[in-house]
């Protein structure tokens, strides 16, 4: 039946012609049946008739059908990724002998064509069409691929146990952009992607915001001449993005009428530029998010089954033992888990979309269950960028440490097994330290819930002292501690919240 579908909506019009089926899913309510639908090419408002008109025909009729379709266009990166995780599903074999280079993707036509380097006998006949076949249920266009002779000798490599993954893809979540006018543009928009998902790398990514910020800069071109161009801040409520525009001289005085609080909806470029992901409008129009918009909440990757990378070490504190300290358990810290964490960072720009976003180098966390300190989680991670000497200066931690230690994507998977089903706590957690977690863990594909508690206003309600910094606050617990070093930090503001607790009776609300 998929197949009739896909061949029934590919014949609505050419910008559909290669339109695959992502899913058919039944929402919560048990009684709307969604198909998404990936497009490589811009489709029209009668494009998304169309695909209602197929889909309506195969859902049964006492079921609603919602149709959604994005459009994507992968990259070598993307399609590498996928080709890698095809490999793992057909032969394990294979995969086990792979390394970074031995899978080569590029361009070619309406697609891609690869090449797989592989051990000499071991390649099963088809992989090539099996990995084929993955690539065109994931990616619009078309694959080809051939195996090569790697020149590796089996008896030398030494082939490290590998845990099998459970399959995930992050879904792109979009909305129907509502009130649509077109100012510079030739298309009309139906739909925007949403500001928090914007982590794709696509030659025509569409977004639709208001403006909380706008910015007119010049620069110089080639032939030395002032150029105009500008700098937008916009939001959907569930993200900011920071977008370049670089004015067409027929629009350019329509542009100059922008203000901050207008709506607008842009097509663009989503690129990575300097090792980040930077959006270029090329061109805008009106158009606004829906009335009393709902985000949807977006799925998270399920929880790893095993730690592969950070393994939690059980912790014993003397002064949880000890005979004479008060050991009184408030209720309301019974039956709950609590995991307490700091970061050091390669600076403070916590912003995913303002440009050079700041590394994580070091992550420091202790669980608290039933009021007591049980578990410690650390570890340094590579930032793969040089430290600043103020950081270096600030934290003690050297380009030396942090060298060998494991990449941000081989951490956040742990370190999110690490927080599941727990209450987030940190001293200025909201503002900072969440962020940066939120940020690197939704990249891998695993959302954190947002239950926080931050123990600067919990402190402020209930201390009064000249700051609330976390020396400061710590002093008046008479507790010592090495700052600015996360795991000492992390210890401390665990030591601080429970004894806050101890003296509320009961817990924040979540921020």
């Amino acid at each position: 039946m998929t197949a009739e579908i896909i061949k029934e909506i590919r014949s609505v019009s050419k910008n559909l012609s290669r339109a695959i089926l992502r899913g058919l899913t039944l929402d919560s309510d048990g009684k709307t049946v969604t198909a998404n639908i990936i497009t490589d090419e811009a489709f029209t408002p009668a494009d998304q008739m169309g695909a209602d008109a197929v889909i309506r025909k195969y859902v049964p009729a006492y079921f609603e059908s919602k149709v959604v379709i994005s459009k994507l266009t992968p990259d070598a990166e993307m399609v590498k990724k996928k080709i890698e995780e095809a490999v793992s599903a057909c032969s394990k074999a294979v995969y086990a002998t792979l390394s970074d280079n031995d899978v080569k993707v590029s361009k070619s036509g309406n697609g891609f064509h690869y090449e797989i380097a592989v051990a000499q006998s071991i390649a099963p006949a088809n992989l090539c069409e099996r990995v084929n076949e993955y690539l065109q249920s994931q990616f619009c266009g078309e694959f080809s691929g051939e195996c090569t002779v790697s020149g590796k000798n089996l008896e030398d490599l030494e082939v490290e146990e590998r845990h099998d993954e459970i399959e995930f893809e992050m879904p792109v979540r979009t909305f129907q952009i509502e009130d649509f006018e077109i100012l510079e543009g030739e298309k009309i928009r139906t739909t925007a992607v949403y500001m928090s998902d914007l982590n794709l790398v696509s030659d025509e990514v569409i977004l639709c915001g208001t403006i909380e910020d706008i910015r007119e800069r010049t620069y110089a071109s080639k032939k030395g001449v002032d150029k105009t161009y500008y700098n937008f801040v916009l939001s959907d409520t569930t993200s900011r993005a920071y977008v370049s525009y670089f004015p067409r001289l027929k629009t350019i005085e329509k542009i100059k009428q922008l203000k901050v609080g207008d709506s607008i909806v842009c097509t663009g470029l989503n690129e990575w530029f300097n090792g980040n992901l930077r959006y270029t409008a090329k061109t805008i129009d009106f158009g606004r998010t829906p009335k009393g918009f709902v985000p949807e909440k977006r799925a998270s990757k399920p929880v790893p089954k095993y730690y592969k990378t950070v393994t939690p070490q059980p912790y014993t504190d003397f002064e949880q033992t000890y005979l004479f300290k008060d050991r009184t358990v408030p209720s309301c810290l019974k039956g709950h888990t609590f995991v307490v964490f700091d970061l050091e960072t390669t600076g403070l720009n916590s912003s995913p979309v303002s440009g050079n976003m700041d590394k994580i180098i070091e992550i420091g966390a202790f669980k608290i269950c039933d009021g007591e300190i049980t578990e410690s989680f650390s570890t340094f991670i590579n930032p793969e960028r040089k430290l600043s000497e103020e950081i270096i200066n600030l934290t003690g931690i050297s380009e030396d440490m942090v060298a060998d230690a494991p990449k941000t994507e081989e951490v956040m998977p742990d370190f999110y097994k690490f927080c599941y089903g727990s209450i987030l706590v940190g001293h200025n957690i909201a503002g900072f330290d969440f962020k940066f977690v939120d940020h690197y863990c939704a990249n891998c594909g695993y959302i954190l819930e947002r239950k926080l508690i931050d123990t600067i206003p919990l402190a402020q309600e209930l201390l009064f002292l000249s700051n609330y910094k976390l020396n400061t606050v710590a002093d008046k617990f008479n507790i010592e501690f090495n700052h600015h070093r996360a795991i000492d930090d992390a210890l401390a503001t665990a030591k601080i919240f429970i004894e806050l607790i101890k003296m509320k009776k009961s817990l924040p609300n979540f921020q």
